[in-house]
């Protein structure tokens, strides 16, 4: 008896040292950096002092890359296909770029001081646990943004064959017309995918090297191709130019908003996930500059479109606002290497575009979301996946009007969000976070048991509930709504940021999570810079402490 119950030990001991296949397949998904205790990944902890390489002129290229590209040349289209003209577009375009300029720039200082993303920087106002409803809903528009960004790669890329292979131009189309796309534009849109996918595996810190390449090729593109317009037809002949607007009064007031609130809500995921760049920053400073850099850049290549435009009504008699639709008419010897070239920048453009803007923001997101399985390199490819082909942005992409839904839509979301995360930092905690705290599921800023901060939660339903009347109506056309309903939801973005902005300082003000409260700020490097300080001063060293930099010089004899 005793020898079998020997026997049945050694027997459970030999299963014990065999782990089942799936618990094989979790231990080799789950990350090595990955921390149990503290749900992070080395992703998700604060940007390490040698991975901070981000100084202004970066983002100056950034921004600069990130607004010249075919989408910038179809800023103005929408607009006037609804009744406005260049210059109201214009005028519309620079005034939405610079409201989000600032937005921007404000809620950056977050990622720059602290060097947290997004996902980590939102549990301080929404909650440890509702904050993962706000990530999730900021990556879904990632997605979504991704695969508009891939489609119009995609156009890069068939110009580039249009280029190179002229008889591209004839292959039959196979495809239904309830495809909402060709054969040739779906061959180019799966090359694209080859192409940009080894590229999600480079490190953010080091992307730099490709946005200044953009910054510098895209704009010679843009003047080359507006310069060839103006010494080849001219722009004084063109009825676009002359074009005024067709609204009046009320009707042109009200258009204009939406406009102007369509083009905020394009920018209005940057606003938001901001801190996903700006937490590579060298100094709190070093992104300022994009309160100027993003509408004088916007303004520019928006110009740029109108010029396509005018031009191509001339010479084609169709107003292409798309400038891959005009290279792709230059058919000569000479024209087709001229279109080469520029559908190559374009498409450069797009991808350090699409990996930046979008990748890598919905990426942190689901690293948040699941840190032992995903980092970022893991997370653009899931990315990658879901926005290019489960979301088929070519059904998205098919009307202008769908295309200005879309864009305005989602921000009745996102604009609450802004405005919560604003008002928590600067009026709310006094720009003081214990950056460590954020990553402790128990800690100050868990709120409650549910680990919800009910203020941001009362906050942002304030901020979008009224808005939803107006919105449903451009998902559903036969749904009508009275003229308040819809000029509310005009100025959704205003209504949605300003007014969770306001109502969550109002609850915090009157009823406060003292909890959270901190006399001073607890910075990423605070613990190891005052150590490093103690044990240098003692050797006689002196140090001088900036925000995020220890510089140690030693002291001449």
């Amino acid at each position: 008896m005793g020898v079998e119950l020997n026997s049945s030990a050694e027997s459970s001991a030999e299963l014990d040292t065999h782990p089942s296949f799936w618990s094989q397949v979790q231990q080799r998904l789950q990350l090595r950096s990955a921390d149990a205790v503290r749900r992070s990944n080395a992703d998700l902890d604060p940007v390490p002092p040698h991975r901070r390489t981000w100084h202004t002129y970066n983002y100056v290229m950034y921004w600069i890359s990130d607004n010249f590209s075919p989408s910038g040349f179809r800023n103005a289209a929408s607009l006037m296909q609804v009744g406005l003209s260049w210059r109201d577009s214009l005028i519309c375009v620079i005034i939405a770029q610079f409201i989000t300029g600032i937005v921007i720039v404000l809620n950056g200082v977050v990622g720059s001081r602290y060097h947290i993303n997004f996902s980590v920087q939102a549990r301080a106002s929404f909650g440890y646990y509702f904050s993962y409803l706000m990530i999730t809903m900021r990556m879904v528009v990632g997605i979504f943004w991704y695969g508009i960004n891939a489609y119009t790669g995609g156009e890069c890329v068939r110009s580039i064959i249009f280029a190179i292979w002229p008889s591209f131009r004839h292959v039959k189309n196979t495809l239904p017309a309830s495809a909402h796309i060709d054969t040739q534009l779906m061959t180019a849109y799966v090359i694209y995918f080859l192409i940009v996918l080894p590229i999600h595996w480079i490190p953010m810190h080091r992307l730099k090297w490709l946005f200044v390449i953009k910054s510098i090729t895209t704009p010679i593109v843009g003047f080359a191709i507006m310069g060839w317009v103006i010494h080849t037809v001219g722009v004084s002949h063109t009825s676009l130019w002359t074009q005024k607007t067709t609204l009046h009064g009320s009707t042109l007031a009200w258009t204009f908003l939406n406009g102007l609130y369509a083009n905020i809500g394009s920018w209005s995921t940057l606003a938001v996930n901001v801190p996903d760049f700006t937490r590579y920053a060298a100094n709190d400073k070093a992104a300022f500059v994009t309160a100027l850099v993003l509408p004088a850049t916007g303004a520019l290549v928006t110009f740029f479109g109108v010029v396509v435009a005018a031009g191509s009504d001339i010479l084609y008699g169709t107003i292409f606002w798309d400038p891959l639709l005009l290279i792709d008419q230059w058919t000569s010897r000479g024209g087709r290497a001229a279109a080469f070239f520029c559908a190559f920048f374009f498409l450069i453009s797009q991808i350090g575009v699409n990996i930046a803007a979008n990748s890598v923001s919905a990426a942190n997101d689901l690293n948040c979301l699941f840190p032992r399985y995903v980092n970022i390199r893991r997370g653009q490819l899931i990315v990658a996946v879901l926005g290019s082909w489960a979301l088929t942005p070519w059904n998205i992409l098919q009307s202008s009007p769908a295309f200005i839904s879309f864009m305005a839509g989602y921000a009745i979301w996102l604009g609450p969000i802004a405005g919560i995360l604003l008002s928590d930092f600067y009026f709310v905690h006094k720009q003081k976070y214990d950056v460590w705290e954020l990553y402790n599921n128990n800690g100050i800023y868990r709120y409650n048991k549910w680990g919800t901060n009910w203020r941001a939660f009362v906050a942002f339903f304030i901020g979008w509930v009224p808005l939803l009347p107006g919105f449903i109506p451009t998902v559903n056309s036969s749904t009508k709504v009275v003229a308040g309903v819809s000029h509310l939801y005009d100025l959704g973005y205003f209504y949605g940021c300003g007014s969770a902005m306001l109502s969550y300082y109002l609850l915090c003000r009157f009823w406060p999570a003292n909890e959270t409260m901190l006399d001073r700020a607890v910075l990423p490097d605070s613990d190891v810079l005052h150590a490093q300080n103690a044990a240098l001063m003692d050797e006689g060293i002196d140090v001088a402490l900036g925000n995020t930099v220890v510089e140690v010089k030693r002291e001449k004899n």
